[in-house]
């Protein structure tokens, strides 16, 4: 069975009679049925009845009703609430505003609004550039999706998307001080995408890209960095890309191979896919070879007026390949998958060289079974929270988007994304720097602090 995930997390409240030992029954019920429990508490005890809560993560939707199915079949148990930790979690939203300053007194209301705040916006209109002094610009990023390519869900329109952008948003907060805010637009057209965000562009210091799909995505990004004086920053690309060359430059130094005579296959593409070849070719990859739903890309592939097709077809597969992906794998030094499941098999990592690299990006489910490319690979890693090694962008945007604003920079540069990709790299010292640890926690407080630190000297 497949990992148990807190993102699959009950709550289940049981009632049974103090004889049948109802404490026992559900927990040999709940392990019986594959899930990890996380919390029992005994909430009511009376002589004719215990009520018990007991909490456990589940692998997915249906075998969390099958552990509940499973518990209401005992014919000692009832089942009398099952509640969902994550749906519960989400209830009313993740974030909210709150004012930083006091409101007490009419003095108060004075100087914060009228007439006080008249003052504020002449000192405006005199010097524009005071709107990043005296405003919340100088701390606000807006988080700007369409809805169409949300996470491994797709084209779920804005409204559906809502839930990440919140995420994304509570996650600039706790990790780098940011006040960052979901803007969901109900439109899939690139000129009214790129309009709108040029039109609510003056409240924010940054705009983050997110969760729009390729090709679109890159047209939108390019517009707006020529229209805006504020950075803007798709995640989805540079996000990932940022992470991937951190882990895999501290992978590298594991097994003692350089960026420019590795060779490496890589799964996927897209915007991602698209970004991490960019990046990697920035800092000396020479040769990628690339796949994508319709197979290698290589000379003969037409680019269908595609620009980041026809980038593949000029900078990677120097050798000009034209196999599958499975003859590909043989004596690669490096994997990056950021595709679909399952795409190799057991036989594909056993031929790769020794020393190999294993990057199987595809969430929830990877590329490969980590479990089976940690068999052959030196070093694996996966997007999940529940592997060793995750490739995870909150170990980049946060720091990347406050080092921005600290910095009151206009635009982002590949110097500064591969400055961002070392500084997380070097958050993993020598002494800590194995197979198993090549990229930071997310937790670790010198990430958000270094990143800043390395965009600021780059802007």
């Amino acid at each position: 069975m497949a990992s148990t995930s807190p993102g699959y997390g009950i709550t289940i409240r049981v009632e049974g009679h103090p004889d049948s030992q109802p404490v026992a029954a559900i927990t040999a019920v709940i392990s019986e049925a594959g899930a990890s429990i996380t919390a029992l508490d005994v909430v009511e005890s009376l002589l004719e009845r215990v009520v018990i809560d007991i909490t456990c993560d589940a692998v997915d939707q249906e075998h969390a009703d099958v552990i509940t199915s499973s518990i209401s079949r005992h014919p000692d148990l009832t089942v009398r609430k099952v509640s969902d930790r994550t749906f519960l979690l989400h209830l009313g939203g993740k974030i909210e505003i709150q004012s930083k300053v006091p409101l007490k007194t009419r003095d108060d209301l004075s100087r914060a609004y009228t007439p006080g705040v008249a003052r504020i916006c002449q000192a405006i209109v005199d010097d524009p550039a005071d709107a990043r002094r005296l405003t919340i610009k100088r701390n606000t990023v807006a988080v700007v999706t369409d809805g169409s390519a949300v996470l491994g869900l797709g084209n779920i329109g804005p409204a559906a998307a809502l839930p990440v952008m919140e995420g994304k948003a509570a996650l600039f907060k706790r990790f780098a001080d940011v006040d960052a805010w979901p803007v969901c637009l109900d439109t899939q057209d690139v000129d009214e995408i790129v309009r709108t965000v040029q039109l609510i562009a003056p409240v924010y210091g940054g705009i983050n890209l997110e969760d729009i799909s390729a090709p679109r995505c890159f047209e939108v990004e390019a517009r707006l960095r020529e229209l805006l004086d504020i950075p803007v920053f798709h995640d989805d690309q540079h996000g990932t890309a940022i992470v991937v060359l951190a882990a895999l430059r501290n992978s590298l130094k594991l097994v003692k191979k350089d960026l420019s005579q590795v060779k490496i296959i890589m799964s996927g593409a897209g915007a991602a896919g698209t970004a991490i070849a960019r990046l990697l070719t920035k800092s000396g990859a020479t040769n990628i070879i690339a796949f994508d739903k319709d197979g290698v890309i290589c000379k003969e592939t037409k680019a269908d007026h595609d620009p980041m097709r026809q980038w593949f077809i000029d900078n990677c597969n120097p050798s000009n390949f034209n196999g599958n992906i499975h003859d590909a794998m043989s004596s690669a030094d490096v994997f990056i998958g950021v595709s679909a499941p399952n795409v190799l098999v057991e036989a594909d990592i056993a031929a790769m060289a020794t020393g190999s690299i294993v990057f199987a990006l595809a969430n929830p489910d990877p590329e490969i079974d980590p479990v089976i490319a940690r068999k052959y690979a030196a070093v694996v890693a996966t997007g999940r929270s529940d592997q060793p090694n995750q490739i995870n962008n909150v170990l980049a945007f946060p720091g990347i988007f406050r080092g921005l604003l600290d910095a009151n920079a206009h635009k982002i540069t590949d110097t500064l994304l591969i400055a961002a990709a070392e500084a997380i790299a070097d958050c993993v010292s020598a002494s800590q720097l194995n197979a198993s640890f090549i990229v930071p926690s997310v937790f670790d407080p010198q990430v958000v602090t270094a990143v800043a630190a390395a965009v600021k000297k780059s802007c």
